[in-house]
C-alpha cells in the first residue's frame, strides 16, 4: 500500500464507504459524510485526482483508481476491525466508531493482523 496521509486516507474510505451505497459519489456526498467544508472536499479531490487515486467523470462522479481503491479497502478492513473490537469490549458505539477513526491511521501491519487473527479466534470476524 502507498503511503498517503491520514487525510487522504480518511477521503479514500469515504469514497469507499458511499460508493456502497450509490454509484455516483460526488464532492457533495463528501461534504455532507465527513462535515467538511466545500473548498476542504474541492482541494482534497484535486489532490488526489493528481496523485492517481481518483478520477472524475465529466458529470462529477468519483471513481476510486486502483491503488486509491487499495488504501481505500484497507482503511476501511482497518476501521472496521478497530470499531468491533472496541464495541467487543464494552466501548460505546459512537466513540468507539471516532476512536476507529483515529486508530485505524496509526496501528501497525504487524498489530492489525495479530488483532485480525485474535478477533477470527473469538469469532468477532468471520474466518477467512
Amino acid at each position: 500500500m502507498s503511503q498517503v496521509s491520514d487525510s487522504a486516507e480518511n477521503y479514500l474510505e469515504s469514497i469507499y464507504v458511499l460508493r456502497k451505497k450509490s454509484d455516483c459519489v460526488r464532492s457533495i456526498d463528501i461534504v455532507r459524510f465527513l462535515g467538511f467544508s466545500k473548498p476542504s472536499v474541492s482541494i482534497a479531490m484535486r489532490k488526489l485526482r493528481e496523485s492517481g487515486h481518483i478520477a472524475v467523470s465529466d458529470k462529477g462522479c468519483i471513481t476510486l483508481l486502483p491503488k486509491g481503491e487499495a488504501i481505500a479497502e484497507e482503511t476501511y478492513k482497518r476501521h472496521v476491525l478497530m470499531r468491533s473490537f472496541l464495541v467487543h469490549i464494552g466501548v460505546s458505539s459512537d466513540t468507539a466508531d471516532e476512536d476507529a477513526c483515529k486508530m485505524e491511521h496509526v496501528i501497525s501491519k504487524e498489530t492489525f493482523e495479530a488483532m485480525q487473527e485474535y478477533a477470527k479466534s473469538i469469532g468477532l470476524l468471520p474466518l477467512k
